[in-house]
């Protein structure tokens, strides 16, 4: 029997939302088992600009915390450049949120309290393709 290598739920189907809208950007989606806290998509901007994101899809509840792992963090952490958590959130909060992951400390602490670099799918895409 063949199982999918993608899981379906929240974040699986923000993927589909994202790539089926931001047509000018090349997505290539990773699941690692072997190395944990490899970010979601590897990403190619129409620049030829290669970054990464992580999808995060969050409920609202107290304090607005955006669930990542200490393997996620370290990570970013260690990869500061093009890298991005791209957090899907409530309508209040709008869409989406975009994150550099060189803030990932400050978005772990902080939550969705903290100032993005873009809200909203088209500003989120319009910063990636600037890379």
């Amino acid at each position: 029997m063949i199982t999918s290598l993608f899981r379906s739920g929240p974040e699986s189907s923000f993927y589909k939302k994202i790539k089926k809208k931001w047509k000018s950007i090349s997505f290539i989606r990773i699941e690692n088992r072997a190395l944990l806290g490899t970010p979601d998509c590897l990403c190619q901007n129409s620049r030829g600009t290669f970054f990464t994101l992580e999808l995060k899809v969050c409920k609202v509840i107290k304090g607005y915390p955006v669930p990542l792992s200490p393997h996620q963090c370290a990570f970013h952490m260690k990869h500061k450049k093009n890298t991005f958590v791209l957090v899907a959130c409530s309508p209040e909060l709008g869409t989406c949120r975009l994150y550099s992951g060189s803030r990932i400390l400050e978005l772990v602490a902080s939550g969705l309290k903290l100032e993005p670099l873009a809200e909203g799918l088209d500003a989120c895409a319009s910063v990636l393709e600037s890379l």
